[in-house]
């Protein structure tokens, strides 16, 4: 019976995911970055390098910072939530490279990892019926 009444509210659930998840890259972790400016930029840009591009890292941490704040709010509110998660994913398998480059703890690398599977997950599922994405779109695929 449990199983019947979750299945039915399943787009609650991704409701709830995409709320939760979108406030938090929106004020704990996008806005910070977005607000410290270009000397934090320079080295969450440096992240690139892990993946042979050494150059414009002001540029790549502005577009990771972008990611996650904008991404944050397009996630939150169901809107290009596929497309928002590609980036996502993006900016988090590069913070995982990074850190796993570092030889840090994982401690410290698990947490990209576990928000890019996160991210991989919505880009496959969508934003579910309770997003813009439906309201704007119907049941079309984006």
């Amino acid at each position: 019976m449990l199983k019947k009444i979750l299945s039915k509210h399943s787009d609650a659930g991704i409701l709830i995911l995409r709320v939760g998840i979108g406030m938090a890259f929106i004020f704990v972790h996008g806005l910070a970055k977005i607000k410290a400016g270009p000397e934090l930029w320079v080295k969450i840009g440096g992240a690139m390098s892990n993946m042979g591009i050494t150059f414009a890292p002001t540029f790549w941490g502005f577009m990771a910072s972008v990611s996650e704040f904008g991404g944050g709010i397009l996630i939150l509110l169901g809107l290009f939530t596929r497309s928002a998660s590609a980036f996502m994913a993006f900016t988090m398998m590069t913070a995982a490279l990074n850190h796993m480059s570092h030889l840090d703890p994982w401690s410290k690398a698990i947490y990209p990892v576990e928000m890019f599977s996160v991210f991989m997950a919505l880009l496959f599922i969508g934003g579910g019926k309770y997003s813009l994405d439906n309201l704007i779109f119907g049941g079309k695929k984006q």
